[in-house]
């Protein structure tokens, strides 16, 4: 009797506490499901408002100088080159002997054509006596007639050939380039040597800009030009030329500036920042070097924030830049705030944690 009142007691009491077991389980679960998954840190930023503001004008960019007169030079005929008679850099003066073919197989065809004219000329001269004394007819004439002008067509273009078989100066200047050398084997026109008119003093800067730029820029406008080369003087320059058509692999418009030189001992290659003073007052966005990501040409990207929580990665075109600033012609129109500061940490769509 007692041993039956004891298992009754223990029953009971294992009863009573099952549901303390089980809630304290079910505690333990909720608290469990409510961890965050993922990592849902916030990245530290730096913002500023954007607004538009007006440039004063001046259109900064940086480009290779040249000479309005470079030109290439090749041969009117395939051949091998016989002798190249001027290294990179040597100064020529106008019809100066620069290059020729070997001039064999080009001699043998103006020998032909010359042959071949001169039994033309007999045979025109023959039947020509002969229709003088009725024993010609007039078709054998005028055959002969048109033969002979054939043959003088050949010969012509033969010694043209020839005479372009050999290149000479087309101006006082300096050799550029050297694309071949004795020996080779080269096709009609190609490329043999590139010369300038240096002596002239005629420089050009060749730079490229982008659209909104182009539009803001007119021939005829002033500009200054600094170099590497001479870095305690600065060239005056005005537009000479505007490009009415981008470069398809960098999308930016050529301008081109008549750099005034006096007595520099300027070179073909040299690097110019020119400042373009614009006829006109450029509108974009003013912002931080840092700000931009990955610029390639007028090409980039920021991050920009309409929520004050989450980053969007925004491309953007770069008008210009000044060493501390890049200004900003379009990209931002519907930004509101612009990160300046932790955008290495960021990707499309980030949260962030603006911080003062």
């Amino acid at each position: 009797m007692k041993t039956t009142t004891l298992k009754s007691l223990a029953l009971f009491a294992l009863v009573c506490t099952l549901p303390f077991v089980w809630q304290s389980c079910t505690e333990g679960k909720g608290k469990d499901s409510t961890v965050p998954k993922g990592n849902t840190a916030q990245v530290p930023v730096r913002v500023v408002s954007l607004s538009k503001s007006t440039s004063s004008g001046s259109i900064t960019a940086s480009g290779k100088l040249s000479t309005d007169d470079e030109t290439t030079l090749g041969f009117k005929t395939a051949g091998v080159v016989n002798a190249v008679f001027v290294k990179e850099g040597d100064q020529v003066k106008k019809g100066q002997l620069l290059a020729t073919l070997d001039l064999t197989e080009v001699n043998a065809q103006a020998s032909l054509a010359r042959h071949n004219y001169e039994k033309a000329q007999r045979d025109f001269q023959r039947i020509t006596n002969l229709y003088r004394d009725s024993v010609a007819t007039l078709e054998q004439l005028q055959n002969t007639q048109t033969g002979l002008s054939i043959a003088k067509e050949q010969l012509d273009a033969a010694n043209f050939n020839r005479i372009f078989s050999e290149i000479h100066a087309p101006s006082n200047g300096f050799v550029l380039r050297k694309f071949v050398n004795a020996g080779q084997v080269v096709s009609s026109g190609a490329p043999i040597l590139m010369t300038n008119g240096a002596v002239k003093g005629k420089w050009v800067l060749k730079i490229g800009v982008s659209d909104k730029q182009w539009s803001s820029i007119s021939v005829k406008d002033k500009a200054t030009v600094k170099m590497d080369a001479f870095p305690d003087r600065t060239f005056s320059a005005t537009v000479s030329h505007k490009s009415e058509t981008s470069d398809p692999q960098t999308g930016t418009f050529t301008i081109e500036l008549e750099v005034k030189n006096e007595d520099a001992r300027l070179a073909t290659g040299m690097f110019g920042a020119v400042e373009i003073q614009s006829h006109e007052a450029l509108s974009s966005w003013s912002v931080p070097y840092e700000a931009v990501l990955d610029a390639n040409g007028n090409e980039g990207f920021v991050f920009i924030t309409n929520d004050h929580k989450t980053a969007i990665k925004q491309p953007v075109i770069i008008e210009s830049f000044n060493g501390k600033n890049i200004r900003i012609s379009h990209g931002l129109e519907d930004a509101k705030a612009l990160i300046i500061a932790g955008s290495a940490y960021l990707s499309d769509h980030s949260p962030i944690q603006i911080i003062k």
